[in-house]
């Protein structure tokens, strides 16, 4: 889906593109793109996004963790390609981030991490966490940190699979994830 021409916009589209553009400061990008095609889609996303990327209760690196994992998951290159250096500017560790990439268990994670790791895929590869990973993220997190880990992965996979649809291009100067045998 190649980007919308603004003056191919519906009404709808125009006041949704001005309402992602009021509250991030810049026009739709990436999968806020496709999102376009449905306005209300574009604001609710946009809305749940910001939240979930600024103020989740796990703290911003434990969520671009979880959100380095969802990109790998998915093998979305365009999620990659942006979160990486945020990622890494939050203080998720280079040598865990490029495990990540190369779908590998990262050494070396801290107690909070490996809760986030272990959820994260647990939640992605079997549909559902086992009671003791349950039980440690809700021991360190609470019922809020563990739904917003929870909404992480949901609205991140969510973009992923926008953008896998739409086949969002990698960013310019980006680079695609190693391809994982299917």
């Amino acid at each position: 889906m190649p980007p919308l021409a603004p003056e191919a916009c519906s009404e709808a589209q125009r006041r949704a593109a001005a309402a992602f553009r009021a509250a991030r400061g810049v026009e739709p990008f990436g999968p806020f793109q496709p999102l376009l095609r449905s306005p209300e889609v574009l604001v609710h996303a946009s809305a749940l996004g910001e939240y979930l990327r600024y103020r989740p209760a796990i703290g911003p690196m434990l969520s671009e963790l979880a959100i380095l994992i969802v990109a790998r998951e998915w093998t979305q290159d365009f999620e990659w390609c942006v979160h990486y250096p945020i990622a890494l500017k939050a203080g998720v560790r280079k040598k865990i981030a490029d495990a990540i990439a190369d779908a590998r268990r990262p050494e070396g994670l801290s107690g909070d991490e490996a809760i986030v790791y272990d959820f994260s895929l647990e939640l992605h590869r079997n549909k559902r966490v086992c009671d003791a990973t349950y039980a440690r993220a809700l021991d360190r997190f609470g019922e809020q940190g563990v739904i917003d880990l929870t909404a992480i992965n949901g609205y991140y996979t969510f973009l992923a699979m926008t953008m896998n649809v739409a086949r969002t291009a990698v960013p310019a100067d980006g680079e695609k994830l190693p391809r994982l045998p299917e």
